[in-house]
């Protein structure tokens, strides 16, 4: 008997029509006879709605509490789901995340340890539909813990590995991954598959179909991940290992890109062993992620600068955290610049060919777009420039590899 895990997104159970129709996709999978276990994110919007409450209440909240707040937008429709389950005649109940996950980490943003799988296990076998909220677990000392916005798709994946299941799939408003932003290319391509290095690669640099944790997660369990449409009946794309024989051709996956970035500019640093150590530990210890750094001394001075990049959204807690760090670090001035974006070519042949990241920035040269920072891994070639120039660059790139061509996509 399969047993699968289907995850709904916050727009596919956004009030009880759309709830009915999720619950018609479960029964569907259930009476084929497999096996059925269903995550849910709260309705569209309730989390944002949550999280202001919280700031209305307290602007410096207890982060134990902000989680039991925000938590409750999953149980609803959690709970929701099973009882439209039941009035269709099917054997269903909802779950706690409490129950089931162990978190650790910082409330907010928790990691999951475990899953224990047991009781729905036993659920499963009875022929029971399991429902259960994402994006929040149990911590250490017993209270709720959330898993950080998007942890949904976490969830989903743990739970599936937690109970063996044979695949899950993850259905959201889009039918696929594509080749890149369709609201920027209109004929971008659907990729019937992708490894899960790429999706990886293209959720980490701003592709917003799934959450980096829930692949890396996936990866990791070699857990078969497919992506549909929660509201049409279509092919989606499957997150695999290995591409068929037939796919490797396809050099490059896709074009992604991302607004969300601010560069910080560190002038006149001492150019010396542990500089940039001393300058990205306070970050570090603020939990904000550091990319795309850049440390250029200026010879025969003595002297450095050094440009990193931050989310956009913890520029004000960087600078903060650099600021109150100066005299360890030792720079002049701190410059930032919140109006750039970082746009990806994301690919296993990029291992094998070198070309394609010198097409890469032949394409945007000869268009005039500067290039600020560059960062490149096996499989993606990253660049910054300014969020002007960004539409254009994704829509030069995604011709230059030819990703709108029949033979371009998978």
């Amino acid at each position: 008997m399969t047993r699968i895990v289907m995850k709904f997104g916050g727009t596919s159970m956004a009030g009880i029509e759309r709830i009915r129709s999720v619950a018609a996709r479960v029964k569907r999978e259930a009476e084929a006879g497999s096996q059925v276990l269903v995550v849910v994110s709260a309705m569209a919007g309730e989390t944002d709605r949550l999280v202001q409450f919280c700031r209305e209440a307290a602007a410096v909240h207890d982060p134990q509490e902000y989680d039991v707040v925000v938590a409750s937008g999953e149980q609803v429709t959690a709970g929701l789901l099973a009882m439209t389950l039941q009035n269709m005649g099917l054997k269903a109940r909802s779950f706690m995340g409490w129950q089931l996950v162990r978190a650790s980490g910082v409330h907010g943003n928790a990691r999951v340890e475990k899953v224990e799988g047991a009781l729905l296990g036993e659920a499963l076998a009875a022929g029971t539909v399991c429902v259960i909220p994402g994006f929040q677990g149990v911590s250490e000392d017993g209270r709720v813990a959330t898993l950080g916005r998007g942890g949904s798709d976490t969830s989903a994946v743990a739970i599936a590995a937690g109970v063996g299941a044979d695949r899950c799939d993850i259905y959201t408003d889009v039918d696929g991954v594509y080749t890149t932003d369709p609201r920027i290319v209109p004929n971008a391509r659907k990729l019937t598959q992708v490894t899960f290095e790429e999706m990886l690669e293209l959720a980490g640099v701003g592709a917003k179909v799934l959450q980096v944790r829930s692949v890396g997660l996936a990866m990791r369990e070699k857990l078969p991940l497919r992506v549909l449409s929660a509201f049409e009946d279509l092919p989606g794309t499957e997150i695999v290992a290995e591409l068929g024989e037939d796919m490797e051709r396809n050099a490059i996956a896709g074009i992604a890109a991302d607004r969300g970035e601010a560069r910080i500019t560190l002038t006149a640093i001492a150019d010396r062993p542990g500089t940039v150590a001393r300058a990205i530990a306070p970050l570090a210890e603020a939990g904000i992620p550091v990319d795309m750094i850049v440390h250029a001394a200026t010879a025969g001075e003595g002297r450095s600068d050094l440009n990193f990049t931050v989310p956009r959204a913890s520029l004000a807690q960087a600078k903060a955290a650099l600021a109150a760090a100066r005299d360890s670090i030792g720079f002049e001035t701190l410059l930032t610049d919140d109006a750039v974006a970082k746009v990806s070519i994301v690919g296993v042949g990029i291992r094998s060919n070198p070309e394609l990241a010198a097409r890469m920035f032949d394409t945007l040269a000869e268009r005039g777009i500067n290039l600020l920072a560059v960062t490149t891994s096996e499989i993606k070639v990253s660049a910054l420039l300014k969020e002007d120039e960004m539409e254009l660059a994704v829509r030069l790139l995604h011709d230059a590899f030819g990703l709108d061509r029949d033979g371009g996509a998978r």
